[in-house]
């Protein structure tokens, strides 16, 4: 490989706002990111995920077609 083409690829802690920390490699400079939400507090993998129905929609369906 040419020297001095690929940026610097070194371990970093990536520490989320609920307290997880993890370890990864990364390229940006420091050896801490801070993040907002990761797979431990998002809604999505922790199964608390919810579905609204957004000013009741089906109920104006059934309701124009006769349903």
């Amino acid at each position: 490989m040419k020297e001095k083409t690929h940026p610097d690829y070194h371990q970093v802690t990536v520490e989320c706002a609920c307290g997880e920390k993890f370890t990864t490699g990364s390229t940006k400079k420091g050896d801490l990111i801070k993040v907002e939400i990761c797979n431990k507090c998002h809604p999505y993998f922790t199964g608390k995920q919810k579905l609204v129905d957004a000013g009741g929609r089906v109920d104006k369906f059934k309701k124009r077609y006769g349903m």
